[in-house]
């Protein structure tokens, strides 16, 4: 039986979602109906951090009754697990090197700020700045949880986030693209209908 971590993206990113489902709360209670009939092939697991995570975007009244029996929570034991030092150190490298990308970034904006109107300039800089600080890396302790999971339970991950899949690949944690998850799901929700 293969042991599968989930993340929020796969509900709340539109490059994604759409293949469970036309909206968020769609997609999330497609994969609950499509997920339970591979009960004896897949265990799929969630952190509570990111189970509360998308609770934020579901609310709490529209989760499916057959949640639980379908998405096990459970914690990352952090105390526990360990991992090696050279990913602290890639880490710490990796965010002063975006810290001096955001104030590139920023120095850009007042060089172009007599020529733009503010709210141009402020937009412009808050997409740039997010870009060059949070794209590709690891921004959260859900983020965390999710790799810890995967790493304690001999996992995979299936996440929308790059900053996830490049960290769980730096930790030998298999990392399953969340459309082919959905294909799989679907697919074999359509051979059950043809029998």
């Amino acid at each position: 039986m293969e042991r599968i971590v989930i993340d929020t993206s796969v509900f709340t990113n539109p490059d994604v979602y759409t293949i469970f489902g036309g909206s968020v709360k769609d997609a999330f209670k497609n994969f609950v109906k499509l997920a339970k009939k591979l009960k004896k092939e897949y265990e799929f697991y969630m952190p509570p951090s990111v189970f509360e995570e998308l609770s934020l975007f579901l609310g709490e009244n529209e989760m499916p009754g057959e949640t639980d029996l379908v998405l096990r929570l459970k914690s990352p034991q952090r105390f526990n697990i360990e991992v090696p030092g050279f990913l602290l150190y890639e880490l710490i490298e990796e965010v002063r090197n975006r810290i001096n990308k955001g104030l590139r970034v920023a120095e850009e904006a007042v060089l172009v700020a007599e020529k733009q109107s503010k709210e141009k300039i402020i937009n412009r800089l808050r997409n740039k700045y997010r870009e060059a600080l949070r794209s590709g890396i690891i921004d959260s302790t859900e983020d965390v949880d999710l790799i810890l999971l995967a790493l304690e339970l001999g996992a995979a991950i299936v996440s929308a986030d790059e900053g996830v899949r490049k960290w769980a690949e730096k930790l030998g944690v298999r990392f399953i693209n969340p459309k082919a998850l959905g294909n799989v799901l679907l697919s074999n929700h359509k051979g059950e209908n043809r029998e």
